[in-house]
Parts: C-alpha cells; structure tokens; sequence
C-alpha cells in the first residue's frame, strides 16, 4: 500500500470518527454544565468538544476571552507533540529527501514491470533507512489534529464565554465576513493574520528543505537543482480552502488558527535547528 493510498483511507477514517460522533446541538457549554449533559450530544462531544469549552470558560474571567483561547491553543498543541514529534521530524526530513526520491523515481520512470518496481521501491526503502525516515509517520500529526479542530470549532460555537465576551470590543462569535461587512477591524485583522500565517507554516518546510539542499549542493561544489513539487497547486488550494471556509467560522477559529500556526512555524524551526544542529 502506497502513501497517498494510506493518507487518503485515514482521512476518510478521520471524517468518518468525526462524523459519527460530532454533535450538531448548538446549546451553549457553561461552567454550570455537567459532563452527564453533554453525553447526549455524542462521545465526541463530551470527550473533546465538553473539555475544551470548559478550558476556554474558566479561563476568560481570568485572562480573557483572547488569552483563553491562546492557551487552550498551547495546551492542544503541546498534547499532540507529545505523540507526534517523531512523525514531524519524519515530514520534515521527507521535504529534505524529495531531490534523492525523484532521482530514483526519474532512473525507474517508464519501467512498469515488476522487477523494476521492486528495485525502486528497495531502494527508496534503502534511502529511507539510510536517514532513519518512516514515511508513514509523517502523516499521523495530520491524522492527530483534524478531531482537534473539529473539537475546537464545536468548542468555539458552543462556549458561553465566546459568545458573550468581547476582544477590544469585538465579539469573536462573529463571523469574518460579518466582520468585513460591518468594519469590525479587529476580527478583519485576526483573519487576514491567520491566513499568512497559515501561508508561512504550509511553506517554511519547503523553504528550509531548499536551503538545506543549497546548503549541500554547495558543500559538494555542486549546482543545485530544486526538486519538483507536483503537489504544489494543491498546497496552493489547500490553502484557499482554508481561507473560504474560515470566512463563515467564528473568528475565535481564526484566532486558534493564526496561533496553530506560529506554534506550527516555531516547531518547524525547532525540529530544522535539532536535526542539523551537528551543522550549527
């Protein structure tokens, strides 16, 4: 089984954990309410949606509504590093492969038998081992975070503080594009943060995967040669998608993303200054 052949029924996995267990009640989550409450909803509902409504009412009264969800933000994300930081080491590095990948791919491209299917694959597999790479791994933080973010937008409708606290004197129950209508700039600016953040995190990897390779190339006094990314156009739509859809989300959403992804940006930085710091 391929990568993009595993990617694709994890994710189909993913939707369907969601899907079945997500709730579509609307009643908003106070600190009055109890767990036994929000097991009507559904277990999704009460084992993400419930704890993280709670994390962000307890905090607001004491931090506010805008560090409430900043730290929620960092909690969630220092929970999924705990069982994802391999798989992230793991993407990264597997940027860094793609120059050595495609030259395998391009020495087998038009030999369909199987002989030479098996070569390629062995020493893909060799290159891999070589660099202490699973390739499976890198997709397992995605696989982590998409309950997260369901949990977090369900978290975000249904917290009673969201929906009645203000940010600067703005409400982040609203909508972006309610925001955009009405001049609400400060939910405007959140947005339009998120989504170059979110520009940032999806390239650095690739950014620091081109350096890396001048880097050697010119260690070897070779000229380098930029790997060709045939993914491209759906990183670029990707992240469309994600601007379209948080337009009609709560801005708390786009709050909690823009923070997902400078803690994103920061961990890739990190994860690059770990595994080359023999370099450093």
């Amino acid at each position: 089984m391929n990568k993009k052949r595993l990617t694709r029924i994890l994710s189909v996995t993913a939707i369907a954990f969601v899907l079945t267990g997500c709730s579509t009640s609307s009643e908003l989550i106070t600190l009055d309410t109890k767990f036994s409450d929000v097991m009507n909803d559904g277990f999704f509902a009460a084992i993400i949606t419930y704890p993280l409504s709670q994390a962000i009412n307890w905090l607001t009264p004491k931090v506010g509504i805008f560090f409430a969800i900043a730290l929620v933000t960092f909690i969630i994300h220092g929970i999924v590093l705990l069982f994802t930081f391999k798989s992230n080491v793991a993407m990264q590095k597997m940027q860094e492969l793609q120059p050595e990948l495609q030259k395998i791919q391009a020495k087998y491209e038009g030999r369909s038998d199987n002989a030479s299917q098996q070569k390629m694959a062995m020493e893909m597999q060799q290159l891999y081992a070589k660099y202490n790479v699973n390739p499976f791994g890198a997709i397992v933080s995605s696989f982590i975070q998409f309950p997260l973010l369901i949990g977090m937008y369900n978290a975000v409708r249904r917290s009673e503080k969201v929906a009645t606290a203000t940010f600067m004197g703005a409400s982040l129950s609203m909508t972006p594009k309610e925001a955009f209508a009405q001049k609400v700039w400060v939910c405007v600016i959140i947005y339009v943060l998120m989504v170059a953040c979110q520009a940032v995190a999806i390239k650095l990897p690739m950014w620091i995967a081109e350096y890396r390779g001048r880097q050697e190339a010119d260690k070897h006094h070779k000229s380098y040669q930029p790997p060709k990314n045939p993914n491209m156009m759906t990183t670029y739509m990707l992240l469309v998608m994600i601007a379209f859809v948080m337009l009609s989300w709560p801005t708390a959403l786009s709050l909690y993303y823009c923070i997902s992804s400078l803690v994103n940006i920061v961990k890739t930085l990190v994860i690059d200054k770990m595994t080359h710091k023999e370099e450093a």
